[in-house]
Order: C-alpha cells, then sequence, then structure tokens
C-alpha cells in the first residue's frame, strides 16, 4: 500500500503533511469515522483526498456550494486525479451519465450536494458504487446551532445508512462544542477520533481601529503594510467605488463580487493572485477556494454578522506563516447598521408567505409540482416585477432555502458541455453522409478525444471554432443542430442564478414552517451578532484570546502582538518605547532603511513592540515610506 507521504508528494508536491494532517488521515485509513477543526488554510482537503487515493474505490464528498465544488474537482483533474460533481445545475442525462462513471468507471471523488442523496437515481447507484470514505466538508452546517444551518444536511444520515460500513469524515472550520457535538449525533459517528487545532494564530495580529474616516484609515493601512490585501465589504457598490478610490489614491486595485460576469471575476481574480494589483475589494462571494498563501492583511470595512464569518474570512492572510494582519475598521454608527441588517435577515412568517407566493407565480408553477426541479432566476427582475425590496426578498428565500423547501444557488459558472448520444460506427455513418458536420466532429474529436462518448465535457465554442475554420456563431449554430438531431447532447455555458424546489410546490397559505426553529433561529442570530459586536467594542482582553474562549478553547495565553495586547505593552514599557523611538529616528538620520533591516539593526527584545512605534511614528508622519517601500524621515 502506498504511504501517504507517497501520495502527498506525487499530486501536490509537499513533503510533510502540517499538524495534525497526518494523524487524521492515519486514523481515516484504519476505517474509523473522524471529526477535523482545523482553521481556515488548515489544509481540511488533503485530510480526506490522501486517504482516499490509498484505499480502493470511490471517495464520496457532500459539500453545500456548487461554485466550491467544481472549483475542488477542477483542482483534482488538474493533478490527473478522476473527480466529478453532480447537483442541481446540471440536467437529468448530465447526472445520470456521471453516476454510471462513478458506478463502472475509475472515478476517485463524487462531489454531491447533500440533497442530491434523497433522489431515486443516486440512492440506486451508490449502491453499486465501492465507496472507500465519506466525507462531510463544512460539516457545521449539519447542526441548527451551527451559524449556517442547512436541514438538506440531515439527509446525510441516509447515506450512512445505505453504507453503514464506511467511514465518515467530517470536517469544517468554525465549530462551538455545542456545533461539533451535533454533528456527531447527526452523522451517528462512532466513536470518532476529534482533531482539533487550535484558533490561535501566531504570525497574526487581531486589529479593531474606530475612527471617523474610514477611508481615510483605510489608505493608511494598505499603504504601511506591504504585500496583497483583500478589503471585504457588504454591497457589490461599495467593492466598485472603493476599487476606484483605491486606484485613484496610488494603490494598485481591482473589486470582485457575484455581480460580475464569470471572465470578469476569473480576469480580476487572476491579477490579485499574480500580483498585478495588490488589493482586492470584495464582498464576502470572494475567498473560498482561493490559494494565495502571501496574503498580508485583510481589512473588514464593516463589522461581519457572526465571529464564525470573520474569523473564516480573516483567517486568509498569512497562511504562509509570516506576519499579517486582520483589521477590522469601524465608524461609531457600524454598529447601529449591523444590528439593523440581522433583523432585516429575519423577516416575519407573514414575509416568507408572500415571497414563496409570488415565487411560484413568477415560475408559473401548479401545487404538486415542480420537486427537484431547477429554474433560473433573477433577484431584480422578481423584486421588480412583484414591488418586494431585494434585501428583504433575499433574506426571505434564505429562510424558506433554511427550512427545506427550496435551494438558492447564487452565480456560478456552468462551461458549455458536450456528450456524444450514440456510438461510434452510428456517428461514423452520419460524418459519411453529412460532409458539413463531418468537419466539426473531426474537430471535436480532435480536440477532447473519446471521452465524449463516456462524459459529458467541458468545451469552448472559441476553440473549436478556431480549430475548424468557422466563427463562435457558425459553431454554437451547428452544434445546436447536432443535438435537435441527437447525436449529440449540447449544453450552451450559463451563469445564472437558479431556485431549485426541494419540495413541491406547497399552498403558500399552509406553508409547512417550523414556527419555533424559526424563533430558535432568530434567537441565535441575535447572539451570534452581539459576540460580534462585543469583540469590535471590549478594549480590555487580548483578541486572539477572546476568539479561542468563543470557540470553546479556554486559555490563559495571550497573542502578545494583537492590538489589545500592544496597547498593554506600551503602557508598561514606555521607557522601552522611547528608546525604540531615539534609535528609529538616528538610524534613519544615517541612510534610509527597509523595516527589515531596521529591525535588524535595533535586534529588540519585542519586535512586537518595535513594529507598533514604527506604526505610531508613520501615523505621526514623522517617517514615511517611498514607493519602493523603503523608510525615510519625513
Amino acid at each position: 500500500m502506498e504511504t501517504p507521504e507517497h501520495v502527498l508528494k506525487q499530486y501536490w508536491g509537499y513533503d510533510q503533511f502540517r499538524l495534525p494532517q497526518a494523524d487524521i488521515i492515519n486514523n481515516v485509513l484504519k476505517g474509523r469515522d473522524t471529526v477535523a477543526l482545523l482553521p481556515t488554510g488548515g489544509g481540511k482537503s488533503v485530510c480526506f483526498q490522501v486517504p482516499a487515493l490509498i484505499m480502493e474505490g470511490i471517495c464520496l464528498v457532500i459539500t453545500p456550494l456548487i461554485a466550491l465544488m467544481e472549483d475542488q474537482v477542477s483542482q483534482l483533474k488538474r493533478r490527473g486525479i478522476a473527480a466529478l460533481a453532480i447537483h442541481s445545475g446540471m440536467s437529468r442525462s448530465e447526472i445520470d451519465v456521471a453516476l454510471d462513471n462513478c458506478s463502472y468507471g475509475k472515478i476517485k471523488f463524487l462531489y454531491l450536494s447533500p440533497e442530491r442523496i434523497q433522489t431515486e437515481m443516486f440512492q440506486a447507484r451508490v449502491q453499486k458504487m465501492h465507496v472507500n470514505l465519506i466525507a462531510i466538508d463544512e460539516a457545521h452546517c449539519i447542526s441548527q446551532w451551527g451559524y449556517d444551518f442547512r436541514p438538506s444536511y440531515l439527509l446525510i444520515s441516509d447515506l450512512r445508512e445505505l453504507k453503514p460500513e464506511v467511514p465518515v469524515i467530517a470536517l469544517t472550520a468554525t465549530a462551538t462544542k455545542k456545533v461539533k457535538d451535533d454533528i456527531i449525533d447527526k452523522l451517528s459517528l462512532k466513536t470518532p477520533g476529534i482533531y482539533k487545532k487550535s484558533f490561535a494564530r501566531e504570525n497574526l495580529s487581531f486589529v479593531v481601529r474606530k475612527t471617523e474616516n474610514k477611508e481615510k484609515l483605510l489608505l493608511q493601512v494598505v499603504k504601511k503594510v506591504n504585500g496583497a490585501a483583500i478589503v471585504y465589504v457588504r454591497s457589490r457598490r461599495a467593492a466598485e467605488k472603493l476599487s476606484e478610490w483605491l486606484t485613484k489614491s496610488g494603490v494598485t486595485a481591482t473589486y470582485y463580487h457575484a455581480g460580475l460576469t464569470y471572465h470578469k471575476r476569473s480576469e480580476y481574480q487572476k491579477k490579485w493572485i499574480e500580483g498585478e494589483t495588490r488589493v482586492v475589494v470584495a464582498t464576502n462571494a470572494f475567498g473560498m477556494g482561493i490559494d494565495k498563501a502571501n496574503v498580508r492583511t485583510v481589512i473588514h470595512m464593516d463589522i461581519p454578522e457572526t465571529l464564525e464569518a470573520y474569523y473564516q474570512e480573516a483567517g486568509r492572510a498569512g497562511r504562509d506563516g509570516k506576519k499579517s494582519y486582520a483589521v477590522v475598521i469601524c465608524h461609531p454608527i457600524d454598529v447601529k447598521t449591523v444590528r439593523e441588517k440581522v433583523e432585516q435577515s429575519q423577516p416575519e412568517i407573514a414575509v416568507l408567505k408572500k415571497t414563496y407566493q409570488a415565487l411560484s407565480n413568477y415560475l408559473q408553477l401548479a401545487e404538486g409540482s415542480a420537486m427537484g426541479e431547477s429554474f433560473d432566476f433573477d433577484l431584480i427582475t422578481f423584486s421588480n416585477r412583484y414591488e418586494l425590496k431585494p434585501i428583504i426578498t433575499y433574506a426571505a428565500l434564505k429562510k424558506l432555502e433554511e427550512q427545506g423547501l427550496i435551494q438558492l444557488n447564487e452565480s456560478f459558472y456552468r462551461p458549455s458541455k458536450v456528450h456524444f448520444l450514440v456510438e461510434k460506427k452510428r456517428l461514423y455513418e452520419f460524418q459519411v453522409a453529412n460532409d458539413h458536420f463531418d468537419h466539426l466532429i473531426k474537430g471535436l474529436l480532435r480536440l477532447y478525444g473519446g471521452e465524449l462518448f463516456s462524459t459529458y465535457v467541458n468545451i469552448s465554442e472559441s476553440q473549436i471554432g478556431r480549430a475548424v475554420g468557422w466563427n463562435m456563431s457558425e459553431t454554437k449554430i451547428a452544434l445546436d443542430q447536432l443535438h435537435k438531431m441527437q447525436l449529440l447532447d449540447y449544453e450552451q455555458a450559463s451563469e445564472i442564478p437558479q431556485i431549485t424546489f426541494l419540495m413541491p410546490r406547497q399552498d403558500a397559505d399552509r406553508l409547512p414552517l417550523d414556527k419555533a426553529r424559526l424563533e430558535e433561529r432568530r434567537n441565535l442570530a441575535l447572539t451570534k451578532m452581539e459576540a460580534m459586536i462585543e469583540y469590535v467594542e471590549q478594549s480590555h482582553r487580548c483578541r486572539t484570546q477572546f476568539i479561542q474562549s468563543y470557540f470553546d478553547e479556554e486559555t490563559f495565553s495571550t497573542c502578545g502582538v494583537c492590538d489589545v495586547c500592544l496597547d498593554k505593552k506600551k503602557k508598561e514599557n514606555q521607557t522601552e518605547i522611547k528608546d525604540y523611538h531615539n534609535q528609529i529616528l538616528l538610524l534613519l538620520k544615517q541612510r534610509p532603511m527597509t523595516s527589515d533591516e531596521l529591525e535588524k539593526e535595533v535586534n529588540p527584545s519585542d519586535q512586537e513592540l518595535l513594529i507598533e512605534v514604527i506604526r505610531e511614528m508613520l501615523d505621526a508622519n514623522e517617517i514615511n515610506y517611498d514607493e519602493f517601500w523603503v523608510l525615510r524621515i519625513t
């Protein structure tokens, strides 16, 4: 049997695992149930992908986000690993072919959304699959005490009944003790190995800065901390405006939100990842699946709604282990704003019924119909037609999703796909008789090979057109004609959001809503929001210690690098601070230096205190950075 280390080196190029990845993998290889609580950037995927590659059979991966699912499948394929995904954005025929390949082919990973588990098609095929592992990603979604509860996750217990002998690994980045216990209970895990990495990040300095002018302070922060930065904002418009303002202020910036086309999102993301732009200003649509290790700063321009969401987003800084910052910049009115936003996200039952009725009318659905069907959906068009407020409507749709009635899949890119529906002999006969289409079919086979006969293959119409000497419009028309002749199945690219009905269309007046759960979720949302507000407003407790305590990791240690710890140090070390201040001035009078050179010359007993003195001197305009990130006396 191959060793985990050999597989890691072969497919990922790393020589050794991070703690506690090796222990988790060994527990899985022993056939035991496992719970892995690893912070953002802790390498959760490797914990199930490595053992699944070693063991015979296929690994089922349950994950809630289609965009993330597709991203993981693409990453595995780039590494030469056979992987597929099935979700509500696919046609019945495409799902049918994918499941066939999992039953009889050499697929190693099948990613699926939890609601797929209950479909007859899946339940019939999974019996034929040699499943080696069931991996539950974002496992906190199974708990109603989690910040992102999804009722469809409760269906995973059905999978355990279908494959009782298969080990299960549950993975999450953020879980309190209550959520962890709920994960174990709801998944019926048998004496699981529980592996937890501390929520403390030694290289990450958590900072809260209060100001009357947030944009001015943002500019100061990004100008003082070298390297890549993510700036999180609440709205798409804010992302675009702030990006434009930063660029005009001399900081290379781009923006990212779900309202952009797939190609624009890819272009802007690539520029930031490759360092063409230093800063990306984004909504929370950005970050999942992004593997950029050298992010030096993550800045939140609005107070997040939960500490779970904040910790996950802030944790995208400093994955390379080097000194990094997670900063919340807030105005006194921001506390009122976040309270209003959370209140808006908990609409009354009457609003849920009205939204559901409008949705049924919009899609022209009869009662009892549409079970498992997906429909393209535009929130703004829908809201305008029924004179609804988009913010309230979106919140109502999320609540209907939380109640297990619908699923809202926000914008994700589905590339064009082709799959031959006839055997090679029949296709050849058609080519001989149809010279015009022969040229196109040869081009398809040349570009994408025999895989077109066994599965759906992502294609590029422009690439095909270049190969056969046609323009893109001619290529699409010809592919559509072949589709109508039932020689191939051709699905054109789309990135329109979709709504899937998880239950047959109901009578809105008798909508099966769990009022007790709605009230529980409302109270939970308010409690989590107040914890986030307390984190921002308090100035007496180490911020890392505060986060650890929230996640039930009690400690008496302090980080020594957050703004609260540094304020305490400054009060206790005024003599040392004055000494650092004088040394910095003396050294910079002799010659300009980088902060690293300055640190080497001063050789401080407390590195963080020296960095704080440099920051204060920059704030006071005693010193400044030039365009090459060299410090000079002003």
